[in-house]
């Protein structure tokens, strides 16, 4: 049995999304999603997340789309909006893991900035030994130097631990390092998944 798992935050114990805050900025479906995949896509946040500073992120993009200039400063300044509170279900699963005894730890792609208000945010981030933050290291999932830095700081052998994350790409990023990996899709299908690991009584 595996000694210990990983979890992934946003998407899995955080119900992260930029539409949270949006759709009450901008009331047209059209132009929101122009926005959302065009003037601050995906790509543009995940810089952030490998470490770039929202001040130079928020420039940048006001200089490709000034006349968005307010909506672009609200991603920051409104980030936490974006925030939807925690998955209950799976914060269940996290804290059965943890009254088990099972070791946990975490790796989120983030920024290091909006970070710190995360952990005000969330009590339940105090129940992992350890967090590594892609936006404090540097480094970005799903590439395997953030899997290997985590595996050498908390002294962890890939093929004994479970990570578990939303994202497919992330999910085969950890299995190419070792890790045994479950794509989440839900809180079911994930406690499903590890009792069949032997976890929480399975």
């Amino acid at each position: 049995m595996p000694s210990t798992v990983v979890f992934d935050l946003g998407g899995v114990l955080i119900d992260w999304n930029p539409r949270h805050l949006y759709g009450k900025l901008i009331a047209d479906e059209a132009a929101r999603e122009h926005f959302l995949t065009e003037v601050c896509p995906p790509s543009w946040n995940v810089a952030q997340d490998g470490g770039r500073s929202w001040d130079e992120a928020i420039a940048e993009a006001i200089a490709r789309h000034p006349d968005k200039a307010e909506w672009i400063r609200a991603y920051r300044a409104r980030w936490r909006e974006m925030l939807n509170g925690v998955i209950e279900d799976t914060l269940a699963i996290l804290e059965r893991l943890k009254a088990d005894g099972v070791r946990l730890l975490a790796l989120t792609n983030w920024s290091a900035e909006t970070f710190v208000e995360a952990r005000e945010i969330f009590p339940f981030l105090g129940h992992f030994e350890g967090i590594l933050v892609s936006g404090e290291e540097k480094l970005l999932k799903p590439h395997r130097e953030i899997f290997e830095l985590l595996a050498r700081r908390y002294d962890l052998v890939p093929a004994e631990a479970v990570f578990i994350d939303d994202s497919a790409a992330n999910v085969a990023g950890a299995r190419a390092v070792g890790f045994d990996a479950i794509h989440y899709q839900s809180s079911a299908q994930l406690a499903d998944e590890l009792r069949a690991r032997g976890f929480l009584g399975g």
